[in-house]
């Protein structure tokens, strides 16, 4: 009698951010090695942690912290690791195209991240900086070091060097002009340069710096940022950015500031890969199914920055949140194992939102956890690295979190 042998369907994931790692990590811990063929695409060797990224743009957590390098926590013997980068999708035939090569898959799972949302702005794609990666936050603290450096060798003294302004006041704006607010007097100390010719300036277009978040928490914040200098902006649209100047607009003012230093922190968008593939999309994010499946796809999901999920209470999108990236990723893991096992029942997806942290640098944070309860202070900055060793131990485990994870409690 003979037998068919059935051939074992590949699953290819791209992109090693928080929804494609966690995705992996329970794949190899929950599908045989004869259950399926498991790829994982990434453009580095190293997956790295987005919610950190601030710190090491700042200066204030060395950016070698922030990477964890894949090998270390997904097991070649169950996973296919391939360093190449995606150039386009190619659902209809189910084929991946890579700078090197092309990959055929059975299902796919999306998890690309995110790009910079720019809204047309002028100037703002060629002059701002983003924190996107480790590559980009590593430009920006240099470039900041290399402006501090260069301030007094000029005979002429420029402010632009020492203006420092953060476009957006939302969580990423706020907390990179915390870790700013505690690096800046290193740095005046390092280059010789008085603390009070240094500016830190948030411009946010919105009524309010954090928008949706608490108002008591968001006074809490404005106010201890202030204390360290920082200076508010409210209401007050960019329009344009230039190599040496900022120009807002705000109750129908036009106003300048002087600097080389725009760091750009107030939109995000899907990678635009997703669009190009012909998967319905708006800014790069896919309006998905229940189960994270785009509704033209069967065999594709779509975890992290490129997913947008309604939330049914505010009938506006989930914010693209790692916390909510690694639940899709556990989410969709399962039911990549359902499929794989022949089961066609897929479980849909329920955001758990645990509640959010916000950093205002090292020692000091807002947020609200557990529904409604406000933190603030040291509560908060401690909870932060709760959430953040949390995640490590999700991850790779009790070795990660000793190796990389944030454990000075006591040194808060």
């Amino acid at each position: 009698m003979e037998v068919m042998m059935l051939k074992k369907p590949t699953i290819v994931i791209l992109g090693a951010g928080y929804g494609g790692m966690i995705t992996a990590v329970k794949l190899q811990k929950s599908l045989g090695i004869n259950e399926a063929n498991v790829t994982l695409v990434n453009k580095h060797s190293y997956h790295y942690q987005t919610t950190w990224l601030h710190e090491n743009a700042a200066g204030t957590l060395h950016h070698d912290r922030t990477r964890i390098q894949i090998k270390d926590v997904v097991d070649p013997g169950k996973i296919n690791l391939i360093q190449d980068t995606v150039t386009a999708i190619h659902p209809e035939n189910k084929k991946v195209t890579l700078e090197n090569g092309e990959l055929d898959y059975d299902y796919l799972v999306i998890g690309l991240g995110f790009e910079a949302e720019t809204f047309g702005i002028s100037g703002l794609k060629e002059h701002a900086f983003t924190i996107g990666s480790i590559n980009s936050a590593r430009l920006i603290r240099q470039h900041i070091e290399y402006n501090f450096a260069k301030y007094n060798n000029e005979k002429e003294k420029k402010q632009e060097r020492l203006n420092l302004v953060v476009g957006g006041a939302g969580f990423t704006g706020i907390e990179f002009a915390g870790e700013l607010a505690n690096r800046v007097p290193e740095l005046c100390k390092e280059y010789d340069i008085p603390r009070e010719k240094v500016r830190i300036i948030t411009v946010e277009a919105a009524p309010t710096a954090l928008p949706g978040f608490d108002p008591e928490l968001v006074e809490y914040a404005m106010n201890r940022l202030e204390a360290k200098g920082v200076e508010f902006r409210i209401g007050a649209m960019i329009k344009e950015v230039t190599a040496d100047k900022l120009i807002y607009e705000k109750d129908d003012q036009r106003e300048e500031i002087p600097t080389n230093t725009v760091v750009w922190a107030a939109g995000v968008r899907g990678n635009p890969l997703v669009e190009e593939a012909g998967i319905e999309a708006n800014r790069g994010r896919v309006k998905v199914r229940e189960d994270l499946r785009p509704s033209e796809y069967d065999d594709v999901f779509i975890v992290g920055d490129c997913a947008l999920i309604i939330n049914e209470e505010t009938n506006r999108p989930y914010p693209p949140t790692a916390q909510i990236a690694i639940q899709q990723a556990e989410n969709t893991a399962a039911n990549l194992k359902r499929l794989v096992q022949g089961q066609t029942h897929l479980e849909p997806f329920t955001p758990d939102l645990k509640g959010t942290v916000a950093s205002l640098g090292s020692k000091d944070a807002i947020g609200v956890v557990f529904g409604d309860k406000k933190l603030f202070g040291w509560s908060a900055s401690a909870m932060k690295k709760v959430i953040d060793n949390r995640y490590l131990l999700k991850l790779g485990g009790i070795g990660l979190v000793l190796k990389k994870g944030k454990l000075n409690f006591l040194n808060l």
